[in-house]
């Protein structure tokens, strides 16, 4: 713990710094190529929508041992009930002594047939939950309606907090991608949908707001004078920022992740189905990704655009200027400046003498001769 604190109070004091702002270009890229890899999933392996979202009849099977057979003898019962739009049933586990089966939308009367041909196949108590279609789309449309406020929401409040409208687009774009890589590992993994999946994407959405403001507000405490001093630039100070919150941000992350990865594990290991399996991986993928966004795409994003502004260019142009232009001492995400050019007349000179040393020639100043006294 002792080193963990030490390395800690060195990144706080810039003694030990990680280039995040200066290596953007790189984060943009790990980025975009998940992104792409996301995207690709939505168009290769559709998201696998729960019965809450196609509606249907699910089945609740009590069963002495929930094991493959188990699933095998329920699968083989809904087939042979004789109800044809039962002919492609989802049979899976949940949990040792449950079995899960859904059915596409069934009459009342064909929902008992299925149900009576699972009591003869070995089922010990069988429930059944009809769900229309029509709730599923309410709880889409609701979702992507209490999205669009809590993006307009995020805009403002940080808009009106930092008074930038640059960390605004900044944080935004971070959010919309710990959504899109969210999404597309839950269709790379062939996890359902379910409106438990639907309350973890918005809870992420805080998780990673948080963490993001977090950063942005020490980016504003060390950037508050950047352009009445000439040691660092702007990009160096949010460089620096980040840095400084690098700690705490891990510490948050792992602290959050460990019960969620439980979570994942009981509930894809032990429970089989169910909505805690569903909200736990959003929550795991999507904190691991609100993580990695706020450190590496909001504020070098931010830094970015406020670059642009014609005082920060002039400001960085000025210290860079000063340093020389000796490419180690360029600030993190700035260009080298171009050497000052020193006119030739007033460049010094160096004279060797006869002694084989060289000696620099100073300006030469005309005298007048004294007249000796009396004279004018």
């Amino acid at each position: 713990m002792g080193r963990i604190s030490t390395f800690g109070q060195h990144l706080y004091s810039g003694k030990v710094s990680f280039d995040f702002v200066g290596r953007r270009k790189l984060w943009y890229t790990i980025s975009a190529f998940i992104v792409v890899v996301s995207a690709v999933a939505f168009m290769v392996r559709p998201f696998n929508l729960g019965i809450e979202f196609r509606g249907g009849v699910e089945f609740t099977v009590q069963v002495q041992k929930a094991d493959a057979a188990a699933v095998d003898d329920m699968t083989a019962a809904v087939i042979d009930s004789g109800v044809t739009e039962a002919g492609d049933p989802i049979v899976n586990t949940s949990g040792s002594d449950t079995v899960r089966i859904q059915v596409g939308a069934l009459s009342q009367n064909q929902a008992t047939t299925i149900e009576e041909s699972l009591t003869e196949a070995g089922a010990t108590e069988v429930s059944q939950n009809l769900i229309g279609p029509s709730w599923g789309k309410q709880v889409a449309q609701k979702a992507l309606t209490g999205l669009a406020v809590f993006l307009v929401l995020v805009v403002l409040f940080i808009w009106a907090y930092f008074r930038q409208w640059k960390m605004s687009v900044a944080a935004v774009v971070a959010l919309g991608h710990d959504l899109l890589i969210t999404a597309g590992v839950y269709a790379w993994s062939g996890f359902e949908v379910t409106p438990a999946t639907v309350t973890g994407l918005l809870t992420i959405l805080g998780f990673s707001l948080y963490d993001t403001v977090v950063v942005f507000d020490k980016v504003r405490e060390n950037t508050r004078d950047v352009l009445t001093t000439k040691t660092r630039t702007y990009s160096e100070r949010a460089n620096l920022a980040v840095n400084q919150t690098l700690v705490r941000s891990i510490n948050t992350s792992i602290t959050a992740l460990l019960p969620v990865a439980a979570l994942l594990l009981v509930g894809a290991a032990v429970l089989g189905t169910g909505p805690l399996k569903d909200l736990a991986l959003a929550l795991f993928v999507g904190m691991a990704a609100g993580t990695y966004s706020s450190i590496c795409i909001a504020t070098p994003l931010a830094v970015q655009l406020v670059n642009r502004d014609p005082a920060i260019k002039a400001h960085t142009a000025r210290v860079l200027s000063k340093r020389g232009p000796d490419p180690s001492t360029t600030s993190p995400g700035e260009e080298a400046a171009e050497p000052v050019k020193v006119p030739a007349a007033a460049a010094p000179t160096r004279q060797v003498t006869s002694s084989g040393s060289a000696k620099r020639n100073q300006p030469t100043r005309t005298t007048r001769a004294k007249r000796p006294k009396g004279q004018r």
